[in-house]
């Protein structure tokens, strides 16, 4: 067990408001909310199993059980995964929530196992090499109809030591320095299009918002990336919804 000494996030997470909040990535949400189906079923197949890395204190994981998934959440913060613990309890989807303390370097990745594999905010705080290495883990292990759904830091971010990003007078998160590895334009993209990754991107944007959900305001670049696995076609129609049917 982590010590609040050696969990970098005990104190984000140990707040009566728990740092980065309760609603779910808007793109993640939006494809649970138009695939998702009655009888835990996701158009004609079962959901499955799912894994949610670097899963903090919960808000992506939560969603996903609520969906119909099987989740493991996969964290260093041993804080955070308790918070997970008490939130899935209070939910009523704990049956569905296992938490795995555990570098995701180190984590074991089936092949064709996952129907759904999360990183939101990972692969940009470990070392440039090993997010690659990861990346093509996270890859092989979707199935069939598997989707991905990863988040990024990138050189945009205030807290970032190259440019644009350190050349911008807005303030920096108090997490900033958990953040080792910066992602530069288009190349979450290129990841995601290489032949050897075998996905078919539904959503990708590079952005800048503003933070209110930890600590002081402060500013982000991120890089936000939805796909799913080449072959596969889910209805999906646009975040927001483009053109759905209205009965």
């Amino acid at each position: 067990m982590t010590s609040p000494a050696s969990d970098y996030f005990f104190d984000a997470y140990n707040r009566e408001e728990i740092a980065y909040g309760m609603e779910p990535s808007a793109a993640l949400q939006a494809y649970l909310e138009q695939l998702g189906g009655a009888d835990g079923q996701v158009g004609d197949r079962p959901i499955g199993r799912a894994v949610d890395l670097g899963a903090g204190a919960g808000r992506d994981s939560i969603a996903l059980a609520a969906a119909g998934y099987d989740v493991i959440s996969v964290d260093l913060s041993d804080r955070g995964l308790a918070r997970i613990n008490e939130r899935a309890a209070e939910h009523h989807v704990a049956e569905r929530i296992s938490t795995k303390l555990c570098d995701v370097r180190e984590f074991d990745f089936p092949g064709n196992h996952f129907d759904a594999v999360i990183a939101t905010t990972v692969l940009d705080h470990i070392p440039a090499l090993d997010a690659q290495i990861v990346w093509q883990r996270m890859c092989d292990s979707l199935t069939d109809n598997g989707m991905l759904y990863v988040q990024v830091h990138t050189t945009e971010d205030p807290g970032s030591d190259v440019a644009p990003g350190n050349t911008r007078q807005v303030p920096v998160s108090e997490t900033a320095g958990a953040v080792i590895n910066y992602f530069r334009p288009n190349q979450l993209a290129a990841w995601a299009v290489a032949a050897e990754s075998r996905l078919r991107i539904l959503r990708y944007e590079e952005r800048l918002e503003w933070d209110y959900t930890h600590g002081p305001e402060h500013q982000h670049g991120k890089a936000i990336l939805l796909a799913v696995r080449e072959g596969f076609h889910p209805d999906w129609f646009g975040q927001p919804a483009a053109f759905p049917k209205q009965s």
